[in-house]
């Protein structure tokens, strides 16, 4: 195994930042590097024992109905029919449940939002309270997840206000552990909405509310998200999201969202205008003890054959190189760096984590 070190340590977080998912390779010849004045004892040595590359990866991703086990799929083609590396894409809890996972070592490759990926690298939140999860490391950027909700026609519901004036007393938030299943339940207490969350997949979602046993659902993936659109072809149903004051309000509160449009036409068989809504940023993470040849072969293969990916989802339009400049909170894996150093991006001091070498 590989050993890797840098004289100084990565001092906390200074600032929220959106997480952007990054990868590159790295080199166990070359001397400690310094890259600034980072506040830790400069003669500090962190030594990082890596794997061997692997022959097959196992891909973390989310519930059936929901991008990121599209996504998952197309990352599983890209390995194998690329890198020669076999994969297993497995359903999980998403975002938070793919974060414990990466640190436990029993994944390979998951997939989270920035919310989840600032939380456990700080060890703050509802799920990472305490209990920092800082042995992931960011390896690509993936798209934007926007929240936003749907509702039955039927309902009368077309808003977060009609909502509470409607009545409405159970929503769809998604799986426990997911972007939507962590936030929504604390976006609709914030918001004043007395909701009782109904934690599930997308898939059984769907399924209930076409039964008309939820009016509404509430959901963050990429665009366009097939759950919506399978609702869509049998129910009239109102898609709305959240702006205003009633946006700012979550900004404020949880400052890893960011404003976001879904334009009007996102969904071809729905009727909608702009649709004004939050959302945070999604990045593929590893182990910091990944091979740094694997994860600079990966992520230059993710990027050269990008093609790939959007005929999986059109969402991987976003996954450019360039957002990984969006990152400033989670540390990005060596393999990851030699990669984007290599096409000329200037990272940010705050995601070179304390293993890192030139």
């Amino acid at each position: 195994m590989k050993k890797f070190f840098k004289r100084s340590l990565m001092t906390a977080v200074a600032s929220l930042g959106l997480v952007v998912a990054t990868a590159c390779g790295g080199s166990d010849t070359s001397a400690p590097a310094d890259n600034g004045d980072t506040g830790a004892d400069s003669d500090t040595e962190v030594t990082v024992e890596y794997q061997d590359a692997p022959s097959t990866v196992v891909i973390g991703t989310a519930s059936q109905g929901g991008v990121y086990y599209i996504y998952g799929g197309g990352l599983g083609q890209l390995l194998e029919s690329k890198l020669g590396v076999s994969a297993n894409v497995e359903v999980t809890g998403g975002p938070v449940d793919n974060i414990r996972l990466i640190q436990a070592g029993d994944q390979d490759l998951g997939m989270m939002t920035t919310g989840p990926g600032y939380e456990a690298i700080n060890g703050v939140g509802s799920e990472f309270e305490g209990n920092p999860h800082d042995d992931i490391r960011v390896v690509f950027p993936m798209y934007y997840t926007p929240f936003h909700w749907w509702a039955l026609d039927s309902s009368g519901v077309a808003s977060l206000d009609d909502m509470a004036e409607k009545g409405i007393s159970r929503s769809g938030v998604g799986p426990m552990g997911g972007t939507s299943g962590t936030y929504l339940p604390l976006i609709h207490e914030l918001l004043g909405l007395d909701v009782t969350p109904v934690y599930a997949g997308a898939g059984d979602m769907t399924s209930q509310q076409q039964d008309g046993q939820l009016d509404v659902i509430g959901f963050a993936a990429g665009l366009p998200i097939p759950a919506v659109q399978e609702v869509a072809a049998l129910r009239d149903i109102n898609l709305f999201g959240v702006e205003g004051e009633q946006r700012d309000q979550i900004i404020e509160q949880f400052p890893f969202f960011t404003p976001y449009t879904i334009e009007a036409g996102t969904y071809e068989n729905i009727d909608h205008d702009d649709i004004e809504t939050i959302a945070q940023f999604n990045f593929g993470i590893v182990h910091k003890t990944m091979n740094i040849d694997f994860v600079y072969e990966l992520v230059k293969a993710y990027h050269e054959n990008n093609d790939l990916l959007v005929t999986t989802h059109s969402s991987a339009t976003e996954a450019v190189p360039e957002a990984i400049l969006l990152n400033e909170s989670v540390p990005l894996h060596p393999g990851a760096i030699k990669y984007y150093e290599e096409i000329g991006i200037e990272l940010p001091e705050s995601v070179y984590p304390a293993e890192y070498q030139n």
